[in-house]
């Protein structure tokens, strides 16, 4: 199985803004564990383009920090699998996917005028 996340290159973090991600990580996993990894460039896509641009790259599964209205329906247009609202990390956060650990928080959005809500941006959701 192929899964992406929403990188930020200079933290090694989950990014917390989809629209805006510049890298995305790609892991393949395989009987729960990471067998690969590479960083990808989003292929200068935005929004409402990323989500199929990562589907046809073979990706079932979207981990990613925020997200607003128009990228959630983007997403789920495109067919890909989200756990969205993951801080930290983001090899840790595939780790724990691999495991089977990894929890989404589907409250976290982002609004279209770039104003966050604080309480999904310290949220870690694992076990």
């Amino acid at each position: 199985m192929k899964i992406a996340i929403t990188y930020d290159k200079e933290t090694g973090n989950v990014f917390q803004h989809f629209g805006k991600t510049q890298f995305f990580k790609i892991y393949q996993i395989q009987d729960g564990k990471i067998v690969s990894s590479e960083v990808i460039d989003n292929g200068g896509n935005g929004h409402h383009e990323l989500p199929p641009y990562l589907k046809d790259l073979g990706i079932e599964t979207l981990i990613l920090g925020n997200r607003g209205q128009g990228a959630i329906d983007a997403i789920a247009a495109s067919g890909l699998k989200e756990i969205p609202g993951i801080t930290g990390n983001a090899d840790n956060a595939a780790e724990l996917f691999a495991k089977g650990e990894l929890k989404p928080n589907f409250t976290a959005k982002c609004s279209h005028h770039g104003e966050h809500n604080n309480d999904h941006h310290n949220k870690i959701l694992t076990k």
